[in-house]
C-alpha cells in the first residue's frame, strides 16, 4: 500500500470513527432532555439550557475529530 492510500485510509477512519461517539451523544442527550421536559415541564427552561451546553460540548468532539482528519490528510 502506497503512503497516499494510507493517509486517506487514515483520515477517513478518524472522522468516521471520530463522529460516531458524539453521533450517538447528542441522540441520547436530546432523547433524555426531552423524557425530562416531559416529566416536569416547569424545569423546560433550565434543562434546555443544559441541553444546549452540553450539546455544543459534544459536537467540540466532533470537531477535533474533523481537525485530526484534516491534519492527516494534508501533513
Amino acid at each position: 500500500m502506497d503512503p497516499k492510500s494510507a493517509q486517506l485510509i487514515g483520515a477517513a477512519l478518524a472522522i468516521g470513527l471520530g463522529a460516531i461517539g458524539p453521533g450517538i451523544g447528542l441522540g441520547i442527550l436530546a432523547g433524555k432532555g426531552l423524557e425530562a421536559i416531559g416529566r416536569n415541564p416547569e424545569a423546560t427552561s433550565k434543562i434546555q439550557a443544559n441541553m444546549i451546553l452540553m450539546g455544543a460540548f459534544t459536537e467540540a468532539i466532533a470537531i477535533y475529530a474533523l481537525v485530526i482528519a484534516l491534519i492527516i490528510k494534508f501533513v
